[in-house]
C-alpha cells in the first residue's frame, strides 16, 4: 500500500467548492486547510501508478491550481529496502545491549 500527502492549492474564493469536490471525489481524504487556499489531503493506492492516476484526476478538478506531493510512503518499497540492507528488524544494536547491562 502507498500513502502520499499532497498540498492542493486553489484561489481563496474557491476554497469551499474545491474542498467539497475533493471530499466527494472518492480520491482522497481532506485533513487541513488555510484561508489562503491551501488544502492538505492524503491519497492511498495499491501502488504508485494508482496514486499518480488519482493525483492527475485531482489536478483536473475545477478551480484546482496545482497539487504538490509533500511526502510519499510505500510499504512494499520500504520492506524491499530493509531486505536489501539485510537488517534484522528485531535486532538490538550491540551498543544498546552493553548500555542495558551497565544499568
Amino acid at each position: 500500500m502507498n500513502i502520499s500527502g499532497i498540498v492542493v492549492k486553489t484561489a481563496p474564493e474557491h476554497l469551499e467548492q474545491v474542498i467539497e469536490r475533493l471530499k466527494t471525489s472518492g480520491l482522497c481524504e481532506v485533513h487541513f486547510r488555510d484561508d489562503k487556499g491551501k488544502i492538505v489531503i492524503t491519497l492511498q493506492g495499491k501502488d504508485t501508478n494508482e496514486e499518480i492516476r488519482k493525483l492527475r484526476e485531482i489536478m483536473e478538478l475545477p478551480d484546482v491550481l496545482c497539487a504538490d506531493l509533500a511526502y510519499s510512503y510505500s510499504e512494499d518499497e520500504t520492506a524491499l529496502s530493509l531486505d536489501k540492507l539485510n537488517l534484522n528488524r528485531d535486532a538490538v544494536p550491540n551498543a544498546l545491549k552493553t548500555l542495558s547491562s551497565d544499568l
